[in-house]
């Protein structure tokens, strides 16, 4: 089978190579892959900047849906024919991960899905909700999930509460739409008058360009009445997190996802204190989680946001367009 794999670090490395036909053990299922989305993780990996000690050569990218055509033995969750997603996690099936689960990655150091097919364990296997394309399931494993989780799992979001989404990656427009399907009121930023306008055509959101408003965070302060955003996904880290702080309501919630300008942060400590605030890292979720948001999902109708699709042959162009900062995910297809 092919799959592009990278012997070296950067993108423009990547070649496309051929691998043995992949087998089911008595557990797994052979998915034939129809559609990878991509995540920053991916693209941050490939520049040797999330993992500089991988093992090179590997093949990329995490998120993936496609079709079972071979099951091993022992399998009962799927059969030929079925349509699945894999787990990010692929041990993490519900409650506290163990350090094992933890580690245990698609697309490094478990092999990634930027291929023709792969073996996977049913375990960490994940059914397609039916009224979702190939194409849009492919963008669940890891960028749904993670707005799930951080909001529902782990915020316990209700109804009236505000959420403040930073950016217009796949994780914020997601949670843009969980949240507003729950109820929740949401505040979008971005540095883009352009997306932001792409934003509100996607929901009654309110939208604040940090770029021309550099103290947004007083700015989300006057929208909710002196009260801050009662969950703030902070996508960007660094001295980012300190601003997210400061617009943060009493008891609020900040899930921190990313890392996009910086790794360190330094906080103020009574701020912490004194708004009793929760700060929690997010690690993606369980599969009990991403089975319960899929069902979420198909009940309210919601349809992830692809900004651009490329063929299998075209990947390393999918990956500059991720460079550029899509609006929503990137989805590479297989013909």
């Amino acid at each position: 089978m092919k799959v592009w794999e990278l012997p070296q670090f950067g993108f423009e490395h990547l070649r496309l190579a051929e691998r043995p036909d992949p087998q089911p053990g008595p557990n797994e299922i052979i998915i034939r892959i129809s559609a990878v989305s991509l995540n920053y993780r991916d693209f941050d990996l490939l520049q040797g900047n999330y993992n500089p000690n991988v093992t090179l050569p590997f093949v990329p990218v995490s998120d993936a849906a496609g079709k079972v055509v071979a099951v091993g033995g022992s399998v009962t969750r799927f059969r030929v024919g079925d349509r699945v997603m894999g787990q990010f996690r692929q041990r993490w099936l519900d409650g506290v991960p163990s350090p094992d689960a933890v580690m245990a990655t698609l697309g490094t150091p478990l092999t990634g899905m930027l291929a023709e097919a792969a073996a996977l364990p049913e375990e960490g296997s994940v059914a397609v909700p039916s009224y979702l394309s190939d194409a849009e399931a492919s963008t669940l494993p890891i960028a749904a999930l993670t707005a799930w989780f951080a909001l529902v799992n782990d915020g316990c979001l209700k109804a009236g509460e505000t959420v403040l989404a930073q950016g217009t990656g796949g994780v914020s427009l997601f949670a843009a739409q969980i949240s507003a399907a729950l109820g929740a009121r949401v505040i979008v930023t971005s540095g883009s008058d352009e997306k932001l306008e792409r934003v509100k055509r996607l929901g009654p959101f309110v939208c604040i360009n940090y770029k021309n408003t550099p103290d947004w965070a007083r700015e989300v302060v006057g929208m909710t009445s002196g009260r801050g955003a009662d969950h703030i996904l902070e996508v960007a880290g660094g001295e980012n997190l300190r601003r997210s702080l400061e617009c943060l309501a009493i008891g609020g919630h900040i899930a921190v996802i990313g890392f996009l300008d910086g790794k360190t942060a330094h906080l103020p400590i009574l701020p912490i204190i004194r708004k009793l605030a929760h700060i929690r890292g997010v690690a993606v979720g369980h599969r009990k989680s991403f089975e319960e948001m899929n069902r979420s999902f198909e009940s309210h109708g919601i349809r992830p946001v692809i900004d651009a699709t490329y063929s299998f042959a075209d990947a390393p162009q999918a990956f500059r367009h991720m460079q550029r900062g899509p609006f929503g995910k990137i989805v590479i297809l297989r013909e």
